[in-house]
């Protein structure tokens, strides 16, 4: 399918946002005072909200974003957005009571969490339910947008709430603990992609077309002399030698330098604000994963347009 850049960023920065909320929520330890709260806050909410309204870029009438959370019965995209709005929502409650009174409420930071990791699994629902997609047809798809998710929110839990500081080997062993798991799970994904394939799935051109009962068929032209949207938005290529080179590189940035960083520090005993340097490096890994995600994608309408 077609990478959309706008649904990129918004996968990866919403869910680095609402990781860093969960952990929030949670009442992870974190710098005393209002200063660090608000920016601790700005962080995440701002990672959140940016992420999501990026998403809106790729709509046709982003003025109309609004009705998507008139479907949430039917609809993932609803929900991710009824869930988004309702955490933020609380979000502000805890926030604006952190800031003011230094004081973290259990009960509504447990809510904010719950709602966080909820939020992040619907988006993750909105690929995974779709059956023309077979390799994002998945239980592995959500896992895998949870467990990045949750690394980067530990990640940025231990940059902000330990910075100038040497980070302790228990942090520093829980991060290169998601960081595998979060790796090796995506590694997983990845093979069972390259397997999940519609021919696997029994689809080809005749299923696509409704003529496979009567022969093998061959598409002799296209159904279009020109582009339209299905060909723009659910047909892309990309070559297998590309694609092992992006992978490769995604695996560099987002798994082997963050953990580079970890074991330096755990052997150095470096100033944890090196922690940010890991994250920023698996932000650009995950762009990275995040764009093959989408690119390697093959719909069932590509059978159509062969």
């Amino acid at each position: 399918m077609h990478p959309a850049i706008s649904v990129i960023f918004f996968t990866v920065s919403s869910g680095a946002g609402f990781g860093f909320l969960a952990m929030l929520g949670l009442g992870v330890p974190m710098p005393n005072g209002p200063l660090a709260a608000f920016i601790a806050s700005a962080i995440a909410v701002g990672l959140a909200v940016v992420g999501l309204l990026s998403s809106t870029f790729h709509l046709g009438h982003p003025e109309r974003a609004w009705r998507a959370f008139t479907q949430w019965r039917s609809s993932w995209l609803s929900r991710e957005g009824v869930c988004a709005v309702v955490t933020l929502g609380l979000y502000g409650v805890y926030g604006l009571n952190w800031i003011f009174s230094d004081e973290r409420i259990a009960w509504l930071g447990y809510l904010v969490s719950f709602g966080s990791i909820l939020t992040v699994f619907t988006t993750a629902m909105i690929y995974a339910q779709l059956r023309t997609v077979p390799a994002w047809n998945s239980w592995m798809t959500p896992v895998c947008y949870l467990l990045f998710s949750i690394t980067c929110g530990v990640m940025l839990v231990a940059a902000f709430g330990e910075w100038n500081r040497v980070a302790s080997h228990s942090t520093l062993s829980i991060i290169l603990g998601l960081l595998v798991v979060a790796w090796a799970m995506k590694i997983i994904w990845w093979r069972n992609a390259d397997l999940s394939t519609l021919q696997a799935r029994g689809s080809d051109t005749g299923t696509a077309t409704g003529l496979g009962g009567i022969g093998n068929v061959k598409l002799l032209e296209r159904p279009h002399t020109g582009e339209n949207y299905l060909t723009r938005e659910m047909v892309h290529k990309v070559g297998r030698k590309h694609a092992n080179k992006l992978r490769m590189i995604a695996l560099g940035f987002g798994a082997v330098v963050p953990i580079l960083i970890c074991l330096l520090q755990i052997l150095f005993e470096m100033s944890v604000a090196f922690l940010s340097l890991a994250f920023l490096s698996l932000l650009f890994g995950l762009f990275v994963e995040r764009w093959l995600f989408f690119a390697e994608a093959k719909h069932a309408v590509s059978l159509y347009y062969d």
